[in-house]
């Protein structure tokens, strides 16, 4: 069972899930933490839900690190693993976080729940935030009369500005609308100066 195998079942899955739904943005290969890490699938709706998938051929080495830096902004994440890699990766992610099992059937990748996830207790705002490009971040603190003397400053300082004057709820909703109205090539777009490191890269990721 190939990556390519387990991603394109799990995004026929999310495809199934949201057809028809106009409020559901899916998305691949989706920057955080400015750009330098990946989630390898997105779903942007009512709520910013990552996918990230292991396939037998994978390890689990960067996973420890990786639940660390996904729980810090996504409200829901899935595991999705092989069947080789399920009881030791389970141990290994945060109790909120789903895990699907993936194995190979007769008619393709099968996936089965084996762990039901929960809603995120504890994210982080500041890096919430971060996912805004500067334009973006300008335009949140412009609705709400704040802009002045800010559009010269760091993106650094405004996204920190932003994760402390909007309540949380607040700040995720502004976080989804921006990512769901981007264009569609936004993710190999390079935002000079819109981010510390762009979403893409010619460097290879971090994972």
């Amino acid at each position: 069972m190939r990556d390519s195998d387990v991603r394109s079942a799990v995004r026929k899955m999310l495809d199934e899930r949201h057809a028809g739904d106009l409020n559901t943005r899916i998305v691949e290969e989706m920057g955080i933490w400015s750009g330098s890490v990946r989630i390898d699938i997105a779903v942007i709706n009512g709520e910013l839900c990552g996918f990230e998938l292991k396939s037998d051929r994978d390890t689990l080495q960067r996973l420890p690190l990786q639940s660390q830096l996904y729980s810090h902004v996504f409200d829901r994440v899935d595991l999705v693993v092989g069947e080789r890699h399920a009881k030791k990766a389970e141990k290994q992610i945060p109790e909120w976080w789903g895990l699907q099992v993936a194995s190979l059937a007769e008619n393709g990748v099968h996936l089965h729940e084996g762990r039901r996830g929960k809603f995120n207790p504890t994210p982080t705002p500041y890096l919430i935030a971060q996912l805004l490009w500067k334009s973006e971040a300008i335009h949140v603190l412009e609705e709400r009369g704040l802009a002045k003397g800010w559009k010269s400053k760091r993106i650094k300082a405004i996204h920190k500005r932003i994760a402390a004057e909007l309540p949380l709820n607040e700040l995720r909703d502004e976080v989804r609308a921006a990512l769901k109205s981007r264009s569609s090539d936004w993710l190999g777009q390079v935002r000079a100066g819109e981010l510390d490191m762009p979403v893409e890269s010619n460097s290879d990721p971090v994972f």
